[in-house]
C-alpha cells in the first residue's frame, strides 16, 4: 500500500496545524487575559461614570440653589461688602433721635473673614415708638448690623435716654486681599 497523501498536502497540513497551535497559544496566552482585563476595566468604567454623573447632577442641584439663594438674598450680600461709614450712620439715623452719638468703633476684632465693628450709641429719644423705627430702619440700611442687648432706656422729664450696643458686619477686605496675596506666593 502506496501513501497517498502528496507531499504538497503533508505540507499544508503540517503548516496548518502550526497555525493552529499558534492561534490557540495566543488565544490562551494573549487575548483571554486581555479580554479578563478588559471585563475589569469596563466595570470600573462604568461605575467611575455612575459616580461622575451623580456628581454632576449634585453640582447642578447645587448650583440652582446657590443661584437662587443668591437671587433671594442678593441685598444681604451686597449689606456684607459695604463698608461701614460712622458718618454716613449718623446722618442717616439722627432724625429718629434728638441726639445720637456714636462713642466707638474697634478695628482690632476680626471673626473669619468678616471685620466686627462694636458701636456704643447713646442717644434721647420723644418715644419708644421713635427707637422701633430706628429698628426698622436699620433693617432696611445698607449694612448688616445687630442690636447688642440690654438695651437700657431711663426716663429724664420728656426725654428717654437710651443706650445699647451694635455690631456692624461687613467683608473685611483687609484679610481677604492679605490672604490672596500670601496664597499667590
Amino acid at each position: 500500500m502506496k501513501n497517498s497523501i502528496s507531499r504538497q498536502h503533508i505540507y499544508l497540513i503540517s503548516i496548518s496545524l502550526l497555525l493552529f497551535v499558534f492561534v490557540l497559544v495566543f488565544a490562551f496566552g494573549v487575548l483571554i487575559p486581555e479580554g479578563k482585563k478588559y471585563r475589569l476595566q469596563r466595570s470600573d468604567l462604568i461605575k467611575v461614570n455612575k459616580k461622575l454623573h451623580e456628581h454632576e447632577d449634585l453640582e447642578s442641584n447645587t448650583m440652582e440653589k446657590l443661584k437662587d439663594l443668591q437671587q433671594k438674598n442678593r441685598t444681604v450680600i451686597t449689606a456684607f461688602d459695604m463698608p461701614f461709614n460712622p458718618e454716613r450712620f449718623e446722618e442717616q439715623n439722627k432724625k429718629w433721635f434728638s441726639n445720637l452719638t456714636i462713642s466707638k468703633v474697634d478695628f482690632s476684632k476680626v471673626e473669619g473673614h468678616f471685620a466686627i465693628y462694636e458701636v456704643n450709641t447713646s442717644s434721647e429719644i420723644n418715644s419708644p415708638k421713635s427707637f422701633y423705627d430706628f429698628l426698622d430702619t436699620i433693617n432696611k440700611s445698607d449694612w448688616i448690623i445687630g442690636i447688642n442687648f440690654p438695651i437700657d432706656f431711663k426716663r429724664e422729664g420728656d426725654l428717654i435716654h437710651s443706650s445699647f450696643r451694635m455690631k456692624v458686619y461687613c467683608n473685611n477686605l483687609d484679610t481677604n486681599a492679605s490672604t490672596s496675596t500670601s496664597e499667590a506666593k
